[in-house]
C-alpha cells in the first residue's frame, strides 16, 4: 500500500514530539560539538591574556640576560683600567657603567618575575567543564525498548 493509499490516522500530540533513536542520538552529538566548541572558546579567551603576559615576562628576561652579559666585558674593562690607574679615573668609570648594567638587569628580572605572577589558570573554563561533567554524570541512559 502507497502512501495515498493509506488511509490517514490521526496523529496524537504525544507521538509527534516523540523522537526516533537516530534523531536523539543527532541532537545530542550536534549538542556535543557546540558545547566542545564553545568551551574551546572559552579556553582561548582566558589563556590569551596569560600568554601574553608570559611573552612580556619572557622577553624581559632575555633583556634582562643581554644586559647581564653586556656587564661582563664592562665589569672585566674596568677591573683592568683599575689596576692600571689605581685612581678614581676611568676604571672607576668603568665600574659605575657596569654597576648600572647590573641594577637594570635586576630591575628587568623583577618586573619579570611580577608578570610571571599574575599569570592565572584557565578558572572560568575549569568550572564550566566541571559542570558540564557533572551533568552529563547525571544523565541515565534508557534501555533499549524504553521510552520516557
Amino acid at each position: 500500500m502507497s502512501v495515498a493509499e493509506r488511509p490517514s490516522q490521526p496523529v496524537d500530540a504525544d507521538a509527534r514530539t516523540d523522537r526516533s533513536l537516530g534523531q536523539l542520538v543527532a541532537a545530542a552529538t550536534a549538542e556535543m560539538s557546540a558545547l566542545v566548541h564553545d568551551e574551546i572558546a572559552l579556553a582561548k579567551a582566558e589563556l590569551r591574556d596569560d600568554v601574553k603576559r608570559v611573552g612580556i615576562g619572557g622577553a624581559t628576561i632575555g633583556v634582562g640576560a643581554v644586559f647581564a652579559l653586556f656587564s661582563l666585558p664592562v665589569l672585566s674593562f674596568a677591573a683592568a683600567y683599575g689596576i692600571h690607574n689605581l685612581g678614581l679615573g676611568l676604571a672607576w668609570s668603568f665600574l659605575i657603567v657596569g654597576g648600572a648594567f647590573l641594577v637594570i638587569a635586576g630591575l628587568l628580572s623583577l618586573f619579570a618575575a611580577r608578570s610571571f605572577k599574575r599569570v592565572e589558570p584557565p578558572r572560568r573554563t575549569m568550572e564550566s567543564t566541571k559542570q558540564t561533567v557533572a551533568t552529563l554524570k547525571t544523565v541515565k541512559p534508557h534501555a533499549a525498548g524504553e521510552r520516557s
